[in-house]
């Protein structure tokens, strides 16, 4: 069993608020982002925006516009961000390429790394098992070489894979649901980090924003567990000390569903536009009492105690990741 990877254990508290410029953002990213806000408050700490604008066929400006008005609105606060700069600027994801190129071509010199021409069709073609239709399949190795490789950059078009030892545990202790346990080749699969539009994938681009940036703790929603340990393989491959890690209950529709950005009666643009208070949304997302607002709740699995206020104050075990 591999050792478990440890956390940063910073003096200084550093967190990110990490919105995609996709669609307009909903009540699910707004509770997430209050909490990390409370977070870096009750540490006296900076919190920082980053716009993850990587997404080049969905990211519009109008929601990079929505998007900073939005969180505003809702009343949070960031010290640092695309708006107003700071020591670690730019902090847009595409005006950062480089700092992504040059973490790609250190795993690729090591040997993590290999081409795939398979598309997600054909992945789900060759999977004999069912898996969670939220997260990306575990990759059945149809272009795994037999043994890990320096390889050289290949054509465009295609995607490079991160190569996990298959059976090697990774744990971690999340600072909301507690020790973690994943094991690769079984919960997770080799997984894209440089994608054929030659771009990044979002598991190597906030892995080196969030060790340049000095963030040490990433609050994000529970849905990014199983991606944590992607990450913290990422962390040690490239020789760096992952941050602390906080995974806050979702926010999901009446069915249980977690909400995505095509809820648009729940996006803060609408709620805002129908008279909705940001008071009043914090007040409904603080006592859990979601029944107040259609059509949301938070989600099931969230003890009744996990209330707002209870997960911003949550602290975690001494060792955070251990």
């Amino acid at each position: 069993m591999a050792p478990a990877i440890t956390g940063a254990g910073s003096v200084t508290y550093r967190g990110r608020l990490a919105p995609s410029p996709t669609g307009y953002l909903h009540l699910g990213h707004a509770s997430t982002f209050w909490i990390a806000q409370q977070r870096a408050r009750l540490q006296h700490g900076t919190l920082v925006l980053r716009n993850e604008d990587l997404d080049r066929a969905r990211v519009r400006p109008e929601f990079v516009v929505a998007m900073l008005i939005d969180l505003a609105a809702f009343g949070l606060q960031w010290a640092e961000g695309p708006d107003r700069g700071g020591p670690f600027a730019p902090y847009t994801q595409s005006q950062r390429l480089d700092l992504y190129r040059n973490a790609f071509d250190q795993l690729l010199a090591a040997g993590h790394l290999y081409p795939c021409t398979c598309s997600r069709q054909d992945i789900l073609q060759a999977l004999t098992a069912p898996h969670d239709l939220g997260d990306e399949p575990v990759y059945p190795g149809t272009c795994r070489p037999e043994s890990p490789v320096a390889a050289p950059r290949a054509a465009a078009r295609v995607n490079w894979r991160f190569r996990v030892t298959d059976g090697e545990e990774v744990t971690f202790r999340d600072g909301h649901h507690g020790p973690q346990r994943f094991v690769a080749g079984t919960d997770f699969g080799d997984f894209v980090v440089w994608r054929h539009d030659d771009l990044p994938a979002y598991q190597l681009a906030v892995v080196v924003d969030d060790h340049a940036m000095q963030i040490s703790e990433v609050v994000r929603g529970a849905d990014l567990l199983r991606s944590t340990a992607r990450q913290l393989l990422l962390y040690r491959a490239l020789g760096l000390t992952p941050p602390d890690f906080f995974h806050c209950p979702l926010v999901t529709d009446a069915e249980g569903i977690r909400l995505a950005k095509r809820h648009d009666a729940l996006s803060l643009r609408a709620l805002l536009a129908q008279g909705r208070s940001a008071t009043e949304m914090r007040s409904w997302l603080a006592s859990s009492r979601l029944e107040a607002l259609p059509h949301a709740r938070l989600d099931a699995r969230a003890a009744p105690s996990d209330n707002l206020n209870a997960i911003c104050r949550k602290t975690a075990a001494p060792g955070t990741n251990d």
